[in-house]
């Protein structure tokens, strides 16, 4: 009698791709997501397809995750979902307006809501172990104190996640949309196996950041190494001119994008004493997502990255508003060997 086959370890491909339709990308069998960005995306209906509605700074790719042959998807509730069963991606989008008030928005309801279906969601899954988290949300400076919307959402976010470990939370990012429309839209990537939370040495992790940033600590670590025995790229979240827990250089942009970086390659450093392998600087393995506040920066900064990269990293710049007002640029993605 032949041996049971080996599972599969978990693969994660990810990559900018120029397609006539999005169709194109989703015919392959080891297609997990296709993202989109702005207003002028298509329009489709595979449950792995999801407009991210930011607004680049010039025609942008498709961002194309790929995983291991053959892919199941489909929709449960209000989730998008797509599996190799190794990996999964999920997606959810709630509309805050239904939970309104005269007294007050319904950001924190809706966040926890959403948190709280993905939560279950995973749970019930296969793929229990969330790796990497997207949440897009409008006007998300909106608010003195501890009625900014940002200060919100990490309020409902805890609420909805329930009972967790600080330790083992995953990558991500929380970044404002700027097209008015109150709805959350919040993506992810989940693993059978758990992967390793990764923190920087130049910053305080951001789950125990002081009071002074709102009643609840946003609830992400700074990076996070993929399931031991996979192909996957380290998963970068959303970084910015921070030391410590301060926002450094306010109105200097570029030198914001200096901090930013000096920030990754702490972050770098850090994943490798874990991962040696992992490559010491961005290159043909990397693909970034740059999100920039104020729509005039855009060129700046995309040519500020032209300077300091060329072609050997492949990026997308988006118009997005960051998490603190004195913050310009965030910057999130994926690092490994080419």
């Amino acid at each position: 009698m032949a041996p049971p086959a080996s599972p599969p370890h978990p693969r994660l491909l990810v990559d900018y791709a120029v397609a006539a339709s999005p169709a194109d990308l989703l015919a392959g069998d080891d297609t997990l997501a296709v993202l989109a960005f702005g207003n002028d995306a298509p329009v489709h209906d595979d449950p792995r397809y999801l407009r991210v509605p930011l607004q680049p700074h010039t025609a942008a790719p498709y961002e194309v995750w790929r995983g291991n042959a053959p892919v199941r998807h489909g929709r449960t509730g209000d989730i998008a979902w797509a599996t190799d069963g190794e990996l999964l991606f999920g997606a959810i989008e709630i509309d805050e307006t239904l939970y309104e008030t005269a007294e007050q928005s319904g950001i924190v309801e809706a966040a926890g809501r959403a948190y709280a279906e993905l939560t279950a969601f995973l749970r019930d899954s296969d793929t229990p172990h969330l790796l990497r988290i997207w949440n897009y949300l409008d006007a998300i400076t909106l608010g003195e104190g501890d009625t900014e919307r940002y200060r919100q959402f990490c309020v409902g976010r805890a609420r909805g996640l329930g009972d967790f470990d600080a330790q083992t939370l995953p990558a991500a990012t929380a970044i404002g949309r700027c097209d008015d429309a109150r709805t959350i839209q919040v993506y992810w990537l989940a693993a059978r196996t758990p992967g390793t939370p990764v923190e920087n040495p130049r910053q305080i992790s951001a789950y125990r950041y002081p009071r002074q940033y709102g009643p609840q600590s946003p609830s992400f670590a700074r990076a996070m190494l993929p399931p031991p025995g996979g192909a996957m790229p380290l998963l970068l979240s959303g970084t910015a001119s921070v030391v410590g827990h301060a926002s450094q250089h306010e109105g200097e942009l570029l030198a914001q994008l200096d901090e930013t970086f000096a920030n990754f390659d702490s972050l770098l450093a850090s994943a490798r004493a874990r991962q040696p392998a992992l490559p010491a600087a961005f290159g043909a393995g990397t693909r970034l997502k740059v999100y920039v506040r104020d729509r005039e920066d855009l060129a700046i900064v995309a040519a500020a990255l032209d300077a300091r990269f060329g072609a050997g990293v492949p990026r997308i710049v988006l118009h997005a508003a960051i998490c603190r007002r004195e913050l310009a640029v965030e910057i999130d993605g994926v690092h490994g060997a080419a």
